[in-house]
């Protein structure tokens, strides 16, 4: 992974350029310009879609927490690093476990609840691309659903199945064994109290009345997501309905799960949001567009979490050898 990880990347990007030189630059280039506000309020969007995953994550630990805030902060954290750092996907959410531990929470109880809270996720992802399936074949015929989706949808569902089985039914020893390894060698001693994890996601699963909140929450967080592509497009002038907008968020967001070895599914979830618009007639080079202002926010709100991880590494350290 550690020489897979950058070539992922650079041919995320080789990809990326690509198209933005196969439909030309200046052509993207002007309909990134017309979108004006657009970008601001996708950035707003995004902000308000992060801080209601972190309300969701918070549920999942519910009554036994620390302030909403932390968990909020901290979802930012873990998606900074998962978009911008060119490591495995779980990178940041090992890390937002650990640091959700430095909050008064016991270490098995915060990678538990991140444990939950991807499956959520997950699950929520599912949804929304069979909602985005669903809205194609019904708007513009069964024969325009790409192959590609329905190939995701296909693995995704045994995937959801899966890591259900494994959190519920006790197959958890080998990720408990790979944690306190990863641990072991980032000298992180936080991970070698997570033997206990396995009747931490039991105390999780059987407070079902916070596990179905938490996952409405994230259902609805998912589908919000949408009013990125919906307000991209709105302001570069060429607006699509609410249903068209949640199908190519749909298939933009099921190629970046898909893609997960490149950060942020540079490239590919770009190709695929070209593709998804034009089956509602929205040209390629604003499609571009509209998935390049996508980005905007991966730096504009993920910079500022990749400092503030820093600062409280930063704390971390200096508090424990303070004399």
């Amino acid at each position: 992974m550690k020489f897979l990880a950058p070539l992922a990347a650079i041919a995320g990007l080789a990809l990326l350029t690509g198209l933005i030189g196969y439909f030309g630059f200046s052509s993207v280039l002007q309909a990134l310009v017309s979108s004006r506000w657009g970008t601001v309020f996708v950035v707003l969007a995004r902000a308000v879609a992060l801080a209601g995953a972190g309300i969701g994550w918070w549920l999942v630990l519910m009554p036994s927490r620390p302030r909403t805030s932390v968990f909020i902060g901290l979802r930012y954290i873990r998606d900074a690093i998962n978009t911008l750092i060119p490591f495995a996907v779980v990178g940041g959410d090992v890390v937002g476990a650990r640091l959700l531990s430095h909050f008064g929470i016991a270490a098995s109880s915060a990678v538990a609840s991140v444990l939950v809270d991807i499956f959520l996720q997950v699950v929520c992802l599912t949804v929304l691309l069979l909602a985005g399936i669903g809205i194609v074949a019904e708007l513009v015929g069964t024969a325009r659903v790409t192959g590609a989706a329905l190939a995701i949808l296909v693995v995704a569902i045994p995937a959801v199945t899966g890591f259900f089985l494994t959190l519920n039914f006790g197959a958890f020893e080998p990720v408990v064994r790979r944690l306190v390894a990863f641990g072991e060698k980032h000298q992180w001693a936080v991970f070698d109290h997570v033997v206990d994890l396995g009747d931490r996601l039991q105390q999780i699963w059987r407070n079902h009345r916070n596990l179905l909140v938490s996952l409405g929450v994230h259902l609805v967080t998912v589908f919000f997501g949408a009013t990125e592509v919906w307000v991209a497009l709105y302001f570069m002038g060429h607006p699509v309905a609410p249903l068209a907008a949640i199908a190519i968020e749909a298939l933009g967001q099921g190629s970046r799960a898909a893609a997960f070895v490149l950060p942020g599914g540079v490239g590919v979830q770009d190709g695929t949001l070209i593709a998804a618009s034009a089956l509602f007639g929205v040209p390629p080079e604003v499609a571009l567009a509209m998935a390049l202002i996508k980005r905007v926010p991966d730096l504009v709100l993920g910079i500022p979490s990749l400092l503030a991880w820093q600062t409280l590494e930063g704390r971390r350290v200096w508090s424990r050898h303070k004399p």
